[in-house]
């Protein structure tokens, strides 16, 4: 079934889907009946409607974060208004991901860390608490089943959705915080291994990984997997490599592409191309430092076609307030954490928090405009046109 989309003119917070003409875009900013939103996630169900689910409430850190999920029902135009799911009333639960099993049932990880108020002497965040837990839908995320521990190590951090390899391993990035004061500098990556469809898990740390962290694991080719990593230096996204299924891993080194110490997503396209959604600034050139830039705009997606060595390809999904000069590009409000996905009939999604953490925005491209293939289709002389795809 076709979805109709609004003609964009001024968007509202109300999940309705909308054509942008001038970019060839679909656009929407999901409803957010809470103070703040942040770390979205995205999921693809059998008989096509999407999921999104990210932390809300009033603040990060905040015993009233929790996770909420909205659904875009296939064939519809409107993003529900989000649901809450987690059930903490003592701990701020965040970093939701939401994975498909083969089974069918849908698992939601998230991390759930001791709240602010409780330690308020404490001179940074409270991560170095936080363990991973789970819950479970067997009704395609309608309703969902008692709350798990999976991980339980103190410190214990997650952002990117479990991944089935091609010889039916389960990995799962994690990252490890500690209660020092490096501002989280001191932060390593650990890859968690499931050969039992997550029945029990071993974890395997990654070697010189400490300030590289968020790890998106991608399988490049049978038994060789990539992990691309923010970096808490704000210097440039970093790239690891397994050759055995994620059993042993290379030390991160630098790509390319700018970092600054926020979240990045990659995935691998149905074309065989990787892309990764992130923010292309960078705020520091030392690799040994921990540091926090303000700037978090624009958002882009980058394409590589020789698994992350080379990134030729890269358009903004969004591009703020437009302030690009040294001195006044933090005021740009910030758009950040992306994440992406591919449906089964090939257009990319991404999500990500929009405006100061205000609502999640969603967008939806192809891979072609991206590249600027399709650079003629679009509607580039009235762009408020209304238009069915």
């Amino acid at each position: 079934m076709e979805r109709t989309y609004v003609t964009l003119n001024r968007m509202k917070e109300d999940g309705t889907l909308y054509y942008n003409g001038l970019r060839d875009t679909v656009e929407s900013l999901i409803p957010n009946p809470y103070e703040s939103a942040h770390a979205a996630d995205l999921l693809e169900l059998p008989g096509g409607d999407l999921l999104c689910c990210w932390f809300a409430g009033s603040n990060e850190g905040n015993a009233d974060i929790s996770i909420v999920v909205s659904r875009l029902k296939a064939g519809e135009s409107k993003w529900s208004v989000p649901v809450k799911v987690s059930d903490d009333e003592e701990r701020s639960e965040q970093n939701p991901s939401l994975f498909l099993t083969p089974e069918g049932d849908i698992w939601l990880m998230y991390t759930a860390q001791i709240s602010r108020a409780a330690r308020p002497d404490s001179p940074f965040n409270l991560q170095y608490t936080a363990q991973i837990r789970r819950k479970i839908s067997k009704d395609n995320g309608e309703t969902w089943g008692e709350t798990e521990v999976m991980f339980s190590r103190e410190g214990s951090f997650c952002r990117q959705k479990i991944q089935i390899l091609s010889n039916g391993r389960w990995i799962f990035g994690n990252w490890i915080c500690y209660n020092d004061d490096t501002h989280n500098g001191s932060d390593i990556t650990v890859v968690q291994i499931s050969d039992n469809n997550g029945l029990s898990w071993k974890g395997v740390e990654i070697p010189g990984s400490r300030g590289r962290v968020h790890a998106n694991l991608i399988e490049t080719e049978p038994g060789k997997v990539i992990a691309l990593f923010r970096s808490r230096s704000a210097d440039n996204i970093y790239i690891a490599h397994s050759d055995d299924w994620g059993e042993s891993w290379s030390g991160p080194v630098r790509t390319q592409l700018p970092n600054n110490n926020s979240s990045i997503s990659a995935i691998r396209l149905q074309s065989g191309a990787l892309a990764v959604s992130y923010n292309p600034v960078r705020a520091n050139d030392n690799p040994d430092i921990t540091v926090w830039p303000r700037q978090r705009c624009p958002v882009a997606i980058a394409l590589s076609m020789d698994n992350g060595r080379t990134w030729p390809f890269s358009r903004l999904v969004e591009q703020g307030e437009g302030f690009t000069g040294n001195e006044n590009d933090v005021r740009n409000r910030r758009y950040e954490y992306p994440v992406i996905m591919q449906t089964a009939d090939g257009r990319i999604h991404a999500a990500y928090s929009y405006g100061d953490r205000r609502c999640v925005k969603y967008v939806s491209v192809t891979e072609e405009w991206i590249r600027g293939d399709n650079r003629e289709t679009g509607n580039w002389l009235n762009p408020t046109e209304e238009k069915v795809l």
